[in-house]
C-alpha cells in the first residue's frame, strides 16, 4: 500500500467496534478501513453511507448490487474491490461462471435484460468516454422505477469513490475471492 496502515488498535477507540464487525465478517480488518480510519470522519461517514446502499429495504436487489459493484471496480482497477466484491457476489447466488464472464457481459448470455441494462449503465457514470444519454436512461427506466434509478445511481457512484480510493493508494487484494491458481491471502491484523 501506498500509504501504511497502523494495526487497529492504534485507532479511535469508536471505529474498534467496525473492525470488529469486520473480523467477525470477514475474518480479517479490511486494508482499506484501516487507510480510512486515518481520517476517522472520513471512515464514519463512508461507512453510513456504506450502510444506507447496501440495506435491506433497497430496491435494487443484492446480487445486482454486487454485480454492479465488481464492474465497477474491475473498470477502476481495484484489485481489493474486485476480490471482496466478487466474493460478496458469489454469496449472494452467483455461479461461478457468471463471475467469471463479468467483465465480458456484453458478450455472455448469462446475464439478463435487468443485468444488462444496470451494467451498461454503471459503465456510462464510470467511464469518462461515455455519458449517460436520453436513450440509455430509457433503456434503464424499462427496468427501475426512478426511486430504484437514484439508488442504482448512489451505488454507481459509491463505489467509484471506494475503488478509485483504494486503487490510488494500492490496496492490494486480501483473498476473499477464490480464482484459480491463486490461494487466498488473507492477512488478519491485531
Amino acid at each position: 500500500m501506498r500509504v501504511a496502515a497502523k494495526p487497529p488498535s492504534q485507532y479511535a477507540w469508536y471505529l474498534r467496534p467496525f473492525f470488529w464487525n469486520q473480523r467477525r465478517k470477514y475474518g480479517a480488518v479490511l486494508d482499506s478501513a484501516l487507510l480510512w480510519a486515518r481520517a476517522p470522519r472520513l471512515f464514519l461517514g463512508v461507512a453510513i453511507l456504506y450502510g444506507m446502499i447496501d440495506r435491506r429495504s433497497s430496491p435494487i436487489e443484492p446480487a445486482l448490487r454486487s454485480l454492479v459493484t465488481v464492474r465497477v471496480s474491475q473498470i477502476n482497477d481495484c484489485p481489493f474491490c474486485v476480490d471482496l466484491n466478487s466474493a460478496t457476489l458469489a454469496e449472494r447466488g452467483a455461479s461461478p461462471e457468471k463471475v467469471a464472464a463479468l467483465d465480458g457481459w456484453r458478450a455472455s448470455e448469462l446475464f439478463d435484460e435487468r443485468e444488462r441494462a444496470a451494467l451498461e449503465y454503471a459503465e456510462a457514470i464510470t467511464r469518462s468516454d461515455r455519458r449517460v444519454d436520453d436513450e440509455l436512461m430509457a433503456r434503464v427506466k424499462r427496468h427501475f422505477d426512478d426511486d430504484a434509478v437514484v439508488e442504482l445511481t448512489g451505488l454507481v457512484a459509491f463505489q467509484n469513490l471506494s475503488s478509485k480510493f483504494n486503487s490510488a493508494l494500492g490496496v492490494p487484494a486480501q483473498g476473499f475471492c477464490r480464482r484459480p491458481g491463486k490461494p487466498p491471502d488473507r492477512g488478519a491484523r491485531d
